[in-house]
């Protein structure tokens, strides 16, 4: 039946680290093909070959599909990407196998009842790739000097100085009087500390070679809070702010709105429903606790605090701060933020 339908075709693609299914089926639900491949990109191409002009292939956002996805434009598929909290309904059929996710996968899409997340631009990708390498840098630096302060704890030690790991924290570091093993970790752990700031520095270079002449970078700056680290957070993992329809929508997509359970005439609203870019969130958050040079911002964040506390608080002043960083995403300025400026 492949060798004779020549029609537009659908494909699911179950993608896994090493192997793949793939199953095509025609307009009707009718499957034509189901064979599985080796993770390769010259074998994926020629299976998608098979498939005719233009084929519509869905694959889920799974570990390392970026190679599939471009292999799969490259052979001139239109491709779609399967949000994975969309399809985890897959998980609680009786039978669960590679062969019926890709075939459920293709019938989604098929059926136009596909949760489709966005595919980035290689360059979007190559940017937050940066980004995520030196938040997980900034992470595991976060942790080490952590440690030295639990191994300074145990031996009973408080340090004399506010930043531990300044210069005179340093220089009294060096002559605490540690025991041996406690001294042998701290050493290592500040070696450690020194070589993740090598890296952090290494990557901050080319990090804002690439943000130069970024608009939004630069309009997103004017934001209280943010300066240039969490603006290229934002410019990286929001990608094109276009696929928004509004600021709402970029917030719910950031986790930073609440939940909402309705049913008949029970309508139940909890706490943030934190399901979306988690460096997103972080990053509004973290400008929202940082931004103390608004008045008119401060007031609101001790307002709502007053009525409904200060972590909902917070929260909606993140949710303000993110409305104006997709203004100034969207047209490279935020004008409400001049406007403000020239009233003062």
């Amino acid at each position: 039946m492949s060798a004779a339908y020549d029609g537009p075709q659908i494909v699911g693609i179950d993608l896994h680290r090493r192997r793949s299914v793939i199953v095509r089926m025609d307009e009707a639900g009718q499957r034509l093909d189901t064979v599985r491949i080796d993770n390769d990109p010259m074998a994926l191409a020629a299976q998608i070959a098979k498939a005719g002009e233009a084929p519509q292939v869905v694959l889920e956002a799974t570990y390392g599909w970026y190679w599939a996805a471009d292999v799969l434009r490259d052979a001139g598929a239109q491709v779609h990407l399967a949000h994975p909290l969309g399809v985890k309904g897959f998980a609680y059929r009786r039978v669960k196998n590679d062969v019926r996710d890709a075939t459920d996968l293709a019938d989604l899409l098929r059926m136009g009842r596909l949760p489709e997340g966005w595919i980035a631009p290689p360059a979007v990708r190559e940017l937050r790739e940066m980004v995520r390498h030196r938040a997980k840098l900034v992470a595991w630096r976060s942790g080490l000097k952590a440690s030295v302060h639990g191994v300074l704890a145990k031996q009973g030690l408080h340090p004399p100085v506010t930043d531990l790991f300044g210069v005179a924290g340093r220089q009294w570091l060096s002559v605490a009087p540690l025991d041996a093993a406690y001294r042998l970790r701290t050493n290592a752990l500040l070696r450690l500390v020194d070589a993740i700031d090598f890296e952090i520095t290494a990557v901050a270079g080319p990090l804002r070679a690439v943000l130069a002449d970024h608009p939004g970078f630069r309009a997103v700056q004017q934001v209280p809070g943010v300066g240039p680290v969490l603006a290229a957070i934002f410019v990286a993992e929001i990608g094109d702010v276009t696929r928004f329809a509004s600021p709402a929508h970029l917030s719910s997509w950031a986790g930073l709105t609440p939940k909402h359970r309705e049913s008949d005439i029970v309508v139940r609203r909890g706490p943030i429903t934190k399901q979306g870019s988690t460096l997103v969130r972080w990053a509004a958050v973290e400008a929202a606790q940082g931004a103390r040079n608004a008045d008119w911002l401060t007031e609101s964040r001790t307002r709502i605090a007053e009525r409904r506390g200060r972590n909902i608080a917070t929260v909606a002043v993140a949710r303000k701060l993110l409305t104006y960083v997709f203004y100034g995403l969207r047209d490279g300025y935020i004008r409400a933020l001049e406007q403000t400026a020239k009233a003062a």
